[in-house]
C-alpha cells in the first residue's frame, strides 16, 4: 500500500505479508477498525487504501472497508514497510546526470540498476543519497504522508528502468508537481523492447494494475470488479523486428511496473524483463544460433528493456510548458542494432510465429 498514487519502482525488499486468523469468540467489527487495532504499524487511512487497492483480502476474497469480521476469518494484508528506526539520508558523492536544474526544480537522467530511494537493503547508494550529496546547501522537502527517506520525491521509475526523473527542490514546487502528477497532466513518455508484435500496432490498454494475489513483489491485471487501480497505457509501435517490436509507451497514470504488467498482460513482455517472464525466449526458432543470439542479447542488456525517454510538466513557479528528453543509454541502443542485423541477415529462415 502507497502512500501516493503515482509512485513507481520495485519494492520487492519493502513487502510485508501478514495473515491473521479472527478469534472464535470475535463479535462483528469492521475490517478497518478490525486491522488498525491489530496491526499497530499501519494507519486505519493507510488500511482503508490497502482495502481499496486489493492488497486485504478475506478467506481469499476482496472485501469493502465497511466489511464487518467475522469468527475463524482468514484476513491476508500485503502492505510496504518502511525503517523506522532512523531515516535520515546520508549525502553521498554519487554520479548524477543532470539533465536541467534551477532553483526549485533538477530533472535528471537515472542510469539502471541505481535505486531512487533507501529503504530495507538500500540504505545507502541510491539517487536520494546522491542528491543529498548535491543539494550540500538546502533541505529537500518530504510531501505530506511520506516516509522522511523520500525528499523531493514526486514520482519514481524502477531500479533497472533509466531514464527521467523530476526532483522538487522546494515544498511550493513538491506540493504543485504532486498535484500534476496526480491530476495526470504530467506528460511522460518511455521506449519499451517488447517480445513480439502488438496487434493493432498502436492502442491504448486499460486494465486495473494491483499486487499479485500469490506474489507480493509482482503486480498484476484485476478484472474491473475485483480490485486493482485504474492504469491506462497509450503505445505505439515504433519497429518491428519479427521477434521484438520497439514501441513507445504514453503513461496517462503511473501504477508500479504499469507498462510491465501490461504488456506482459498482452502476452508481449518486456524483454529481459525476469519478473514478467521477459528473461526467456518468447519468439524465435528452435536453432541454437538463435538461442546464443538472444542470450548474449540479455547478457549486454541484463534486465527489461525500458527507458523512461521523455517527460513534461509544467513549471511549478514559472508556469512554463517544461519538455526534456534522454537518449537510450548505449547498450539498449547495441541491442537494438544486433537485432537489425539478425533480422537483416535471417530472414530467408524467419517464419512469423
Amino acid at each position: 500500500m502507497e502512500n501516493q498514487e503515482d509512485l513507481e519502482q520495485d519494492e520487492d525488499d519493502l513487502v510485508e505479508r501478514l495473515t491473521i486468523k479472527v478469534d472464535p469468540g470475535q463479535g462483528p467489527l469492521r475490517i478497518d477498525k478490525f486491522l488498525s487495532d491489530r496491526v499497530g504499524q499501519l494507519s486505519r487511512n493507510r488500511i482503508q487504501k490497502g482495502i481499496t487497492e486489493g492488497a486485504v483480502r478475506v478467506n481469499d476474497q476482496l472485501v469493502k472497508s465497511n466489511y464487518k469480521v467475522r469468527p475463524l476469518d482468514e484476513i491476508t494484508i500485503v502492505y510496504t514497510r518502511y525503517e523506522q528506526d532512523d531515516d535520515r539520508v546520508l549525502p553521498e558523492p554519487i554520479p548524477l546526470d543532470i539533465v536541467y536544474e534551477d532553483e526549485v526544480v533538477l530533472v535528471v537522467n537515472k542510469p539502471a540498476g541505481l535505486v531512487v530511494h533507501p529503504g530495507i537493503g538500500n540504505r545507502s547508494g541510491t539517487l536520494v543519497n546522491a542528491l543529498a550529496y548535491h543539494l550540500t546547501e538546502s533541505d529537500l522537502p518530504v510531501l505530506e504522508g511520506n516516509p522522511e527517506n523520500r525528499p523531493g520525491l514526486v514520482h519514481r521509475i524502477d531500479k533497472n528502468t533509466s531514464g527521467l526523473l523530476v526532483v522538487a527542490k522546494t515544498s511550493d514546487a513538491l506540493t504543485r508537481l504532486a498535484k500534476q502528477f496526480f491530476d495526470h497532466t504530467t506528460e511522460r513518455t518511455y521506449t519499451a523492447l517488447v517480445w513480439g508484435q502488438p496487434k493493432p500496432q498502436a492502442g491504448t490498454i486499460r486494465f486495473p494494475i494491483g499486487r499479485d494475489r500469490k506474489d507480493p513483489t509482482r503486480y498484476m491485471v484485476y478484472e474491473e470488479d475485483e480490485g486493482g487501480k485504474h492504469a491506462v497505457t497509450h503505445y505505439d509501435m515504433l519497429e518491428a523486428m519479427y521477434y521484438v517490436s520497439l514501441v513507445s509507451c504514453q503513461l496517462e497514470t503511473g501504477r508500479t511496473h504499469q507498462i510491465r504488467v501490461h504488456f506482459k498482460h498482452l502476452g508481449h513482455p518486456l524483454f529481459g524483463d525476469d519478473k514478467y517472464g521477459g528473461d526467456r525466449i518468447r519468439k524465435g526458432t528452435v536453432h541454437q544460433k538463435y538461442k546464443q543470439f538472444v542470450q548474449n542479447c540479455f547478457d549486454l542488456m541484463p534486465h527489461q528493456a525500458l527507458h523512461a525517454a521523455s517527460l513534461g510538466f509544467t513549471h511549478p513557479v514559472t508556469g512554463e510548458s517544461m519538455h526534456f528528453e534522454a537518449p537510450l543509454p548505449d547498450y539498449f541502443s547495441q541491442v537494438l542494432d544486433k537485432w537489425r542485423r539478425y533480422v537483416s541477415g535471417r530472414k530467408s529462415d524467419i517464419v512469423n510465429d
